[in-house]
């Protein structure tokens, strides 16, 4: 009979009989018992009130019984604190114990009980695992030391267990070295920035040494570990690839995954003139193809990550396009995820064939294939130039199938050829027009708007409010655009229509519309028609790639969640620690890391990686084509209005810095005290000051200098104190600054080192300057500019930063900054995530140009700065941090 035995009986008084047999002289009864206990809480019962009598039975040298045992203690420890300590003489006698499996059990279970009480009893039985005799029992407690370290961080530090897994890397045994490694890796995400594996050329030797002989799961994390690594130059990442590649060739999926991700790494540092880099590419084609013969699941999975390469290399799969033809009875996410990839591996070599795909495609059952196999006719017109006529025949046989569907999908994509080939395909309009009355869907009715079939019978413009918003608009310019060309023949229809938006509909955008070409057409036509009808620019052969500075992150995540999500591990891993974020490696040179460059605030410093604004051409595009929002003007308030702030208004963002120190304690300026702060009010620079006489006697004579500085402040006028300061008296003083005075530079740049001079003596302090206040009112670059000068920047001048739990939409982002005069030059919404490009200036002339990401849902984004001095950007992050965390 099975043990299913055990989970049938619903006696009442269980528990007393349990208890009986627990204590029973005979092993067999008591193993009977043990089983019986472990049933019932498999099934949810509380036997936890049994711990004792248990505990009793790990007196026993039955590995069954013992193994039991064990898991009812890793259930009940965490409730029954008090009681797990019983167990752990016999936990420390079983790490001694001759038989290793014991051993080694006693070892899994220690670091599954996660209680503080017990974990330093369970030290010195942890350190003789790891350097036991035997490798399983050493494998085991180098996880251990892993769990330990989530339960109780600085007692694994300061007992050593970090150095003894490290020297475990050195292991002879490959599965020790695989557990370590693992164990490692574990534990460095939690400390992004420690170098806990000490990544270099001897560990890596052993690593891939190790490599050849581990399970299929210790290669895994071996490779991953290695993916990490930065070789010195092309021949050490050339070595490390020729020892990888026969991974490619492994059963295990996971396997052959996380080395395609090692070698994608390292063919970064390969030039591509050498013969190797075209062998690699060549080997890593047919194990990609090798993935999509097994389950639809793990063909998904390989076609998400495929998708990542072919953006990054295509050129590995460029002969393989057969591969990712549909078929039959593949899963719809199978199909549409092919059919995603066949378009970005078409060509002009093989167009001919993805065309008769896509059209045979186009005659299946599935709606939403169907959609988007029309679709991407239409990217393949306008991918491949020289293919556009044979597309648009194409889809002008399928508007003949008059399959309600297909025919709106194909005008949809049409609209989309005659922006990428303007005047050229004009002739087929009255083909499309034979399909007016068909048109129900919004999308469809919008396009055919756009192409330039505007409606002009009364009925259809008093139908403007019954369609829906999208058409609506489309509608709106279209007829406005008629006006434009036709004034004479159209002006009565373009009132009926402008009067309609504007008085009749509920929709804000649509009135908006309608009110902007209203005053537009009524002040200045000229100027309406120059807006209006100016030349669209031509879209983009792909707009739907992954952005180049996200895709290097993916290639680094190959085979982990982030490449099936095509996100970065930090916008669906929540956790209390900062996530380390992985770049490609330089060519011909390894990456600097960066240091933190600011102390306060939780920064989270990033690998300085690639441009992050791409040229011109790009996704992001030319700026001159991005939407900017209309500016949010938030008044500035001087610190002498505190009182007044409007709370709901925004006006406190600029009381950032305006909350008062003390600089100059009595105790060392006998009896003289000076707190103040730094404003910035109306373009003018203040030192508002307090003086304050805690001395016995009057003070008079005040006089102020100030060192030469980074940015040439001294002081406009002298210190306004006319009077004499009276014992327990204070006098606030509000001293106007400038910037014209001797330059010095100071370490850090923003300090400033005063004298004050009184009838007593002469005091020294200093204190730091807030670089907001340095920030001109002038700063707001031009787009065409502001593109030019990012690109003119070095690479190696960009620093980027992480602002930590910030729960603010990119509108109000804007708003508090440019209080504190960083302006927001365009705004762009690039996959979920909103884009601010910002300028600001200081006032030595210094431009600073800025890239910050929103996105919603998280409460981290990431800001990236460039500038010619780079040794201001850690302070402009310091006014980031503290305009938006405050």
């Amino acid at each position: 009979m099975t043990d299913s035995k055990y989970f049938t009986t619903n006696k009442k008084g269980e528990i007393f009989e349990l208890k009986a047999e627990l204590n029973n002289e005979k092993k067999e009864k008591r193993k009977e018992a043990v089983k019986k206990v472990i049933a019932a809480m498999t099934v949810g019962k509380d036997v936890s009130s049994l711990f004792p009598d248990v505990v009793n039975c790990m007196q026993t040298d039955n590995l069954e019984l013992k193994k039991l045992v064990y898991l009812y203690l890793m259930n009940y420890a965490k409730s029954q604190p008090d009681m797990a300590i019983m167990a752990v003489n016999s936990f420390v006698k079983d790490c001694e114990d001759p038989n290793p499996l014991i051993r080694a059990l006693a070892v899994r279970t220690m670091g599954c009980i996660r209680v503080d009480k017990i974990t330093e009893y369970l030290c010195e039985p942890l350190r003789k695992c790891l350097k036991d005799e035997d490798p399983y029992v050493r494998k085991t407690a180098a996880v251990c030391v892993a769990k330990l370290h989530d339960i109780n961080a600085q007692m694994v530090e300061d007992q050593g267990f970090l150095d003894s897994l490290r020297d475990l890397i050195a292991d002879s045994n490959p599965m020790v070295v695989a557990n370590a490694v693992a164990a490692l890796s574990e534990i460095s995400e939690s400390h992004p920035n420690s170098n806990l594996l000490d990544l270099n050329p001897q560990n890596i030797n052993k690593l891939l040494t190790a490599l050849n002989e581990c399970t299929e799961w210790g290669q895994i994390f071996i490779l991953d570990c290695l993916s990490n690594y930065n070789p010195k130059d092309e021949r050490e990442a050339q070595s490390i690839c020729e020892r990888v590649t026969p991974r490619l060739s492994h059963a295990n999926s996971a396997v052959v995954l996380s080395a395609v991700k090692v070698l994608m790494k390292f063919l970064e540092l390969l030039p591509k003139e050498l013969d190797y880099y075209n062998t690699l590419l060549k080997k890593l084609s047919p194990p990609l193809v090798t993935l999509l013969s097994g389950e639809p699941e793990v063909q998904y999975v390989a076609l998400r990550n495929i998708n990542l390469i072919v953006q990054k290399r295509p050129e590995i799969l460029k002969q393989e396009i057969k591969v990712f033809f549909v078929k039959y009875n593949d899963p719809i996410y199978v199909k549409l995820e092919k059919l995603d990839i066949m378009i970005r591996l078409a060509s002009q070599a093989n167009i001919a064939q993805v065309l008769a795909e896509l059209k045979e495609y186009a005659t299946e059952v599935d709606v939403d294939f169907v959609r988007k196999a029309v679709r991407a006719i239409g990217r393949c017109a306008i991918k491949v130039e020289q293919s556009a006529e044979r597309c648009v025949s194409t889809l002008l046989d399928l508007i003949q199938t008059k399959v309600n569907y297909v025919v709106q999908e194909a005008i949809v994509v049409i609209r989309d050829i005659f922006r990428k080939y303007p005047n050229k395909y004009e002739s087929i309009i009255a083909t499309l027009c034979e399909n007016l009355d068909s048109l129900d869907e919004p999308d469809a009715r919008a396009a055919m708007i756009w192409i330039g079939q505007v409606p002009r019978s009364a009925q259809t413009i008093h139908s403007l409010g019954g369609v829906l918003f999208q058409v609506q608009l489309t509608l709106l310019t279209a007829i406005v655009k008629l006006f434009l060309k036709k004034p004479s023949e159209t002006q009565e229809l373009v009132q009926q229509v402008l009067s309609l938006a504007t008085q009749d509909s509920d929709n804000p955008d649509l009135r908006d519309r309608g009110y902007i070409y209203w005053r537009l057409l009524s002040t200045d036509p000229v100027t309406a028609k120059e807006v209006v009808l100016s030349e669209k620019p031509l879209i983009s052969e792909e707009t739907d790639l992954i952005e180049p500075t996200l895709l290097d992150e993916l290639i680094c995540h190959i085979g982990s969640l982030a490449s099936v999500y095509h996100k970065p591990p930090n916008a669906f891993v929540e956790g209390s620690h900062g996530i380390h974020r992985k770049h490609l490696p330089i060519q011909h040179g390894s990456i600097d890391t960066g240091e933190s460059p600011v102390s306060a605030g939780p920064v989270v410093p990033i690998e300085q990686a690639q441009s992050v604004i791409p040229s011109q051409g790009d996704l992001l595009g030319d700026l001159l084509n991005l939407d900017l929002g209309p500016p949010v003007n938030v008044p500035q308030v001087s610190s002498m209005q505190m009182g007044a702030v409007d709370l709901l208004g925004g006006g406190l963002d600029s009381l950032v810095y305006l909350f008062s120190q003390v600089w100059l304690p009595a105790v060392k300026a006998k009896g003289l005290e000076i707190s103040g702060t730094f404003s910035r009010r109306q373009g003018q620079m203040y030192m508002d000051m307090t003086f304050t006489n805690k001395a016995l006697q009057h003070m008079t004579d005040f006089a102020i200098q100030f060192n030469k500085n980074s940015f040439g402040v001294i002081p406009t006028t002298p210190l306004p104190i006319h009077t004499p300061l009276m014992p327990s008296q204070s006098i606030e003083v509000s001293l106007p600054l400038n910037t014209i005075g001797p330059v010095m530079k100071m370490d850090p740049l923003n300090n400033l080192q005063v004298a004050v001079k009184n009838n007593i003596d002469v005091f020294y302090f200093s204190g730091l300057i807030p670089l907001n206040i340095f920030f001109v009112e002038d700063g707001k670059m031009e787009r065409q500019v502001f593109l030019a000068t990012w690109k003119d920047i070095p690479n190696e001048n960009e620093l980027q930063y992480q602002i930590k739990e910030c729960h603010l939409n990119a509108d109000t982002v804007s708003g508090k900054l440019q209080n504190d005069n960083i302006y927001t030059i365009a705004k762009r919404n690039v996959e979920g995530q909103d884009m601010l490009y910002q300028s600001l200036k200081l006032t030595n002339g210094i431009w600073i140009l800025a890239e910050l990401r929103i996105q919603p849902g998280n409460p981290n984004y990431t800001l990236s700065l460039k500038c010619r001095a780079p040794e201001v950007t850690q302070y402009v992050y310091q006014v980031y941090y503290s305009v938006l965390k405050n």
